[in-house]
């Protein structure tokens, strides 16, 4: 919105900053943040009070101390969907499309985990898989829908791009793109999801994929640069950097409440909101098997979670007893039960292994991110 103080620049020229994308993504982001801190105290308060906290442990980590956790308010993706929307809509101009459909599928996938989340607590049982995910079937038919009726993204929509190619290796028609968007639509939100499980953790490698695609994003909008990398330039997409500013600066805010010991968690509308929203801005720079790389702990979280239930199915079927391959997936988990383990071995303090495991998760998230960027150069 406050773009269109440029029409004003003859009048006080400094205004003309606001034309420039890099001036307002920092905007968007320190926006972001500052609405996030001051809005997290009240938040926090406000669902203590109607007890929209952790009602029990996890039933998978029965032999780490969790109890702790109980009472701690969830829903804090509202946190993160509040002050990001709201930094976008005044930094980025309003009325551009991919600014909307990705706006659009942040707050929807946020909505469905609110959804979740609040039958969680209030009927102990959320959304049904069949439920969520018609949910996300219906509004990807909606975006899949309006890509497809404009001439220059109809072609991109069926086009399939991978990493390290400068040029789409098939066409996947209308069927197949509409279908590949989909998995990526789904899979992205849900590995999200499945990473949300220790103080922290989910919202730090989120933080590193919005910051990897933050310059994917403006070099897909700036003709210059993609032609240079050689990468799909998507005009109007610039605009998408303004907004991963902003998803960048309320996931700092939410960590500033969500670190070790956290005093809030993001929930399902947290972590739904996150991976839809990240998995939009790989979609429409079509980028989205990059999304692989740059967001490899997700990838791996959620693969460790698919191995787990295959194998422990396999065996069971075959053996009659089923068998795990990790002491517990998701595999941050699994990292739980190990270190917690070496800390009583070697005296060290078992509180500060989930500080030790969310630490070392970033900093692969970090590398991921560095990697993905670094295949720009790689065509």
């Amino acid at each position: 919105m406050l773009y269109y103080l440029t029409h004003l620049e003859s009048l006080f020229s400094p205004l003309r900053l606001f034309q420039y994308i890099s001036f307002r993504t920092l905007g968007a982001a320190a926006t972001a943040f500052i609405i996030a801190l001051l809005m997290g105290p009240g938040l926090i308060k406000r669902l203590r009070i109607i007890n929209f906290g952790e009602q029990s442990p996890d039933a998978r980590v029965d032999g780490l101390d969790k109890k702790k956790k109980v009472g701690t308010p969830t829903m804090g993706g509202l946190m993160i969907i509040i002050s990001a929307a709201a930094a976008t809509l005044l930094w980025a101009i309003p009325t551009n499309l991919y600014i909307l459909l990705t706006l659009g599928t942040f707050c929807l996938m946020g909505a469905i985990g609110f959804a979740d989340d609040y039958l969680k607590i209030k009927r102990k049982n959320g959304l049904s898989v069949n439920a969520k995910f018609a949910a996300q079937l219906v509004w990807a038919a909606i975006v899949f829908t309006v890509l497809w009726s404009i001439p220059d993204m109809q072609a991109r929509a069926r086009e399939l791009m991978v990493p390290f190619f400068k040029n789409p290796i098939l066409d996947m028609g209308l069927v197949g793109g509409f279908v590949f968007m989909v998995v990526v639509l789904v899979g992205a939100s849900n590995a999200v999801n499945l990473t949300d499980g220790l103080d922290g953790l989910a919202i730090s490698c989120s933080n590193s994929a919005a910051l990897a695609y933050l310059l994917l994003t403006y070099v897909a909008g700036h003709f210059t640069f993609a032609q240079y990398l050689q990468v799909p330039f998507v005009l109007g997409s610039g605009e998408l950097t303004v907004f991963c500013g902003a998803l960048l600066g309320s996931g700092l805010g939410f960590l500033w409440y969500n670190c070790h010991p956290a005093k809030i968690f993001m929930g399902d509308t947290g972590s739904l909101a996150l991976g839809g929203a990240i998995a939009m801005l790989a979609i429409l720079i079509k980028q989205e098997l990059l999304l692989v790389i740059v967001g490899g702990v997700f990838v791996i979280e959620a693969a460790s979670v698919v191995i787990q239930s295959t194998y422990f199915k396999f065996t069971k079927k075959r053996y009659g007893k089923g068998r795990r391959v990790f002491k517990c997936a998701p595999l941050h988990h699994h990292f739980e039960f190990v270190e917690k383990e070496r800390a009583m071995d070697e005296n060290r303090l078992p509180e500060l292994v989930e500080t030790v495991i969310v630490t070392r998760f970033w900093i692969l998230s970090i590398i991921f991110a560095l990697i993905g960027i670094a295949t720009l150069k790689i065509r």
